[in-house]
């Protein structure tokens, strides 16, 4: 039975994803928002899950990358083809579907990380979660507007070139540290402990507003350390 319950949280993920899908067809982005923030909690469950109940599998693997290519590859898309398919955006019609470029790129990133024995204790590249959440924080940060950010962020051009600069990071050839705790000694941890320190911080002044920052927050650190640190 325990073998299973790991593969149970990653097919939440997988029925968390669908949900924001069908919110998101339906203009209820805000919603579809929070349904990616639960998947990536069951993604992260499933993962912790699979190490302590030592469950890891071949069927496991596929199958997290299979419901991560729906929440972190197909969502992240669709939010953005929603945000530029608006009327007031007066992009061309065929133009809001280069919002699905994410979602090509995050499947090349998902087959990249199977095949790749350098990322078994780090990653090469953002990882589809994060790249997803920078993404679904859009809908928020405009529900919440505290900052008066909404013209910028509704800004066409400023939603196409975020989707080229999250495309080129998925499959760029950059090390970034993984969430992945052996101890709890600051000697092994330095790194994600400032990271995650930094990150809390961020989000209780910013709310919604400091998630593409601690997303940028993990890339730079992961630059100026070694992934491994």
């Amino acid at each position: 039975m325990k073998n299973h319950l790991p593969n149970a949280v990653t097919c939440l993920n997988l029925f968390a994803g669908c949900l924001a899908l069908c919110n998101i067809f339906t203009s209820h982005l805000e919603t579809a928002a929070y349904l990616v923030g639960l998947a990536a909690a069951f993604d992260f469950a499933d993962g912790l899950l699979a190490r302590a109940l030592h469950a890891s599998s071949p069927i496991g693997k596929d199958l997290d990358s299979l419901a991560d290519m729906v929440s972190f590859g197909v969502v992240p898309g669709a939010i953005l083809f929603q945000l530029l398919a608006r009327p007031e955006a007066g992009l061309p019609e065929w133009l809001p579907y280069a919002g699905f470029i994410v979602t090509v790129f995050s499947a090349l990133r998902l087959a990249k990380f199977n095949n790749d024995t350098r990322q078994t204790t780090s990653f090469i590249g953002l990882p589809t979660p994060a790249c997803t959440l920078v993404v679904a924080s859009l809908p928020l940060i405009l529900a919440h507007d505290t900052f008066a950010l909404g013209s910028i962020l509704l800004n066409p051009w400023v939603l196409l070139a975020l989707t080229i600069l999250l495309s080129g990071l998925l499959v760029a050839e950059i090390p970034l540290f993984a969430l992945k705790f052996k101890n709890l000694t600051w000697q092994d941890n330095s790194l994600r402990f400032i990271f995650l320190l930094l990150a809390v911080a961020l989000l209780v002044v910013l709310q919604a507003a400091a998630i593409p920052l601690v997303v940028l927050l993990y890339v730079l650190l992961s630059v100026v350390r070694p992934a491994y640190s």
